[in-house]
């Protein structure tokens, strides 16, 4: 049978463009204004992330895009700031002037209307050097259970469906609508599940079997989105090998590839602020296409911290090159699942808020660990057995402001070596 594009893809055999015509492009996918329940203005959070190296930033408030007329009163803006210092209106004059701050007064309270996109984009957008894409995060639930997805690059707002028969019918019903916007606008769109451990909102199971989405977030920076897990829930590792054995193995379909973002929604000095995750996207050009095309084909990675110079698997062989910090070191695990692997499930133990069905425990089988390598040179020749591997670089390096215990700072390479 003649190979298709997507296995020669997931093989390492082509490349959608040569090394010469590309470049890494680092971006967050994943952040919060004022707009919903972030507590600066998004210029300010914008001009961050252009300050600090990003190249691209998608502000992906709740449930709106920024393209309507919002006010909001300086009381309510100063109440989401949670450190002393400068007001958050002070610091907004100051980097942008009061000829740019709009106020009215309304009930004898002042009022500052919140700049639309289409507004503050010409202050930052510099083409091949800093975009900004409009996103949404759709908020919806099952019951008193979260399901959050981002959508990226999107152009209409999306309402969330909530309350459906299931949580995986949630999550299929909102991906249905970011996938018919893109089909009928014919603008390339990108969505991704986010942090399925935040209330232990979903389970690998749900993430194999909705078939609809192809990303999730294997990091994001906020602290209560509970990464290592506990003894009665998976972890995130864990969560996204078995989910991708699962589909590979059972659903004979691609697995999910895994973004690293920031959730930031505090820009004062708080904890859970910007610059935690993000992606490096390894593209043709700085266009919101180009960015999608190169994340749909795998050419990406996740970090909170660790940077790969290259990444590569072709005639057969992983090769990854790290970037180097002095007196920093790397340990490189390549994870996966073997052909014939031990499907045993055990009931976890039961947990008196869990919300869910009992949870399943998977055998050590999935996700296991197929080579350990320090250094800063990975070289590794997969077997042929492997339904998939992926690599998980950690550095010695600890992270400044940590969201779980003992966190280092790391990076997650894409499943590669898996066929359709």
């Amino acid at each position: 049978m003649r190979p298709t594009l997507l296995s020669l893809l997931a093989l390492g055999l082509i490349h959608t463009a040569s090394a010469q015509q590309t470049r890494w492009f680092k971006g967050n996918t994943h952040t919060h204004s004022l707009w919903s329940d972030g507590n600066d203005f998004p210029e300010m959070i914008t001009d961050w992330y252009k300050q600090h190296g990003y190249d691209f930033l998608a502000i992906s408030d709740h449930n709106i895009l920024q393209a309507k007329e919002v006010w909001m009163s300086e009381p309510a803006i100063e109440k989401r700031r949670r450190i002393l210092g400068k007001t958050t209106m002070e610091k907004y004059r100051a980097r942008f002037g009061d000829e740019w701050v709009t106020t009215r007064e309304k009930d004898g309270v002042t009022e500052v209307r919140l700049k639309k996109l289409e507004e503050y984009r010409p202050k930052f957008e510099v083409p091949g050097k800093f975009l900004l894409v409009q996103a949404e995060e759709i908020s919806a639930g099952f019951g008193k259970i979260p399901i959050h997805l981002n959508a990226v690059n999107l152009k209409e707002e999306i309402k969330p469906v909530k309350d459906l028969s299931s949580i995986q019918e949630v999550m299929r019903a909102n991906l249905q609508m970011v996938n018919e916007q893109s089909k009928r606008l014919g603008v390339p769109m990108l969505s991704h599940i986010n942090h399925p451990n935040f209330r232990w909102a979903l389970s690998a199971e749900d993430l194999a079997a909705v078939l609809e989405e192809n990303f999730w977030e294997i990091y994001n920076g906020h602290p209560t989105i509970n990464y290592p897990g506990d003894a009665s829930r998976m972890g995130h590792e864990k969560i996204w090998d078995v989910a991708n054995t699962l589909r590979i193995a059972e659903f004979k379909a691609p697995p999910l590839y895994g973004v690293g973002t920031d959730d930031s929604h505090r820009y004062h000095g708080e904890e859970n602020g910007p610059g935690r995750g993000w992606v490096m996207v390894r593209a043709a050009s700085l266009d919101p296409a180009e960015i999608i095309k190169a994340m749909k084909a795998g050419d990406f990675y996740a970090s909170s911290g660790v940077t790969l110079d290259d990444v590569s698997f072709k005639d057969g062989e992983l090769r990854i090159r790290i970037h180097k910090e002095p007196g920093v070191t790397y340990t490189t695990q390549i994870r996966g699942t073997l052909q014939g692997y031990d499907p045993t499930t055990r009931p976890a133990p039961p947990v008196a808020d869990d919300l869910h069905p009992p949870r399943l425990l998977y055998s050590d089988d999935i996700g296991k660990t197929l080579a350990t390598i320090e250094g800063e040179e990975v070289v590794w020749k997969p077997s042929g057995k492997e339904l998939y591997f992926r690599a998980v670089i950690t550095s010695s390096k600890p992270y400044a402001n940590p969201s779980f215990e003992g966190q280092k700072e790391m990076a997650w390479t894409q499943p590669m070596g898996w066929k359709k």
